[in-house]
């Protein structure tokens, strides 16, 4: 009990942090969500260090996604769902967490971290960076991209694979650049927010197998 009592009180800090933030930014909708996208993050290799088991993290994860479901509907806490173009990247983000949960949690816990830290960290980074700062861009199936927030991704998973990889078997591998270049590619299409889904999945699978097997 002690332990979905730490994972509750991270998520609460999250969301509080969010809303305290646009209270004093309220034109920056993107950004709050951004905040909860990141922040997630670690709540992973949190669940990990205080030895969750797979069961109750999926059973955790679907009834968080159920929430999501019923929010985007509802729209009860509209600070989750409060940005500027229509998407269904937080569902794609349970449901992707979800999978992965579901694959890796027992059987090999660094792909799991990899995939999902590739699409909180680098992803979120990204969305903040290439909005933050002018650069070449271009449009894919309506959805706007740009030079910095797609370098963004690219170094941001290449030092995840790279920190994760290394930690587990000590050395370098040219794969970890295959698979940054891989998840830049896949987070290109976003369209409804299925980069989301797309991203952590596929980088797992990639981690799993050219670097762990």
């Amino acid at each position: 009990m002690i332990k979905f009592a730490i994972i509750l009180l991270y998520l609460f800090l999250i969301f509080l942090i969010s809303i305290v933030f646009k209270r004093f930014n309220k034109d920056s909708r993107e950004i709050v969500r951004k905040i909860i996208h990141i922040g997630i993050g670690p709540l992973i290799p949190i669940a990990q260090f205080l030895k969750i088991d797979q069961n109750s993290a999926l059973i955790f994860t679907g009834i968080v996604a159920l929430m999501v479901l019923i929010n985007y509907t509802y729209k009860l806490f509209p600070t989750i769902e409060d940005v500027e173009r229509k998407s269904y990247g937080t569902i794609f983000y349970c449901l992707s967490l979800f999978i992965l949960i579901l694959l890796f949690w027992d059987k090999n816990p660094y792909a799991l971290i990899a995939g999902f830290f590739i699409m909180t960290f680098g992803d979120g980074l990204a969305g903040l960076i290439g909005k933050s700062f002018n650069s070449k861009s271009w449009i894919i199936f309506k959805q706007k991209k740009s030079l910095f927030g797609t370098l963004t991704m690219f170094v941001t998973s290449l030092i995840i694979v790279s920190a994760i990889g290394y930690a587990q078997q000590n050395s370098f591998n040219l794969n970890f650049f295959a698979i940054a270049f891989l998840a830049s590619i896949l987070e290109q299409f976003s369209i409804l927010g299925i980069d989301n889904l797309i991203v952590p999945i596929s980088s797992s699978l990639c981690f799993n197998f050219f670097i762990t097997s």
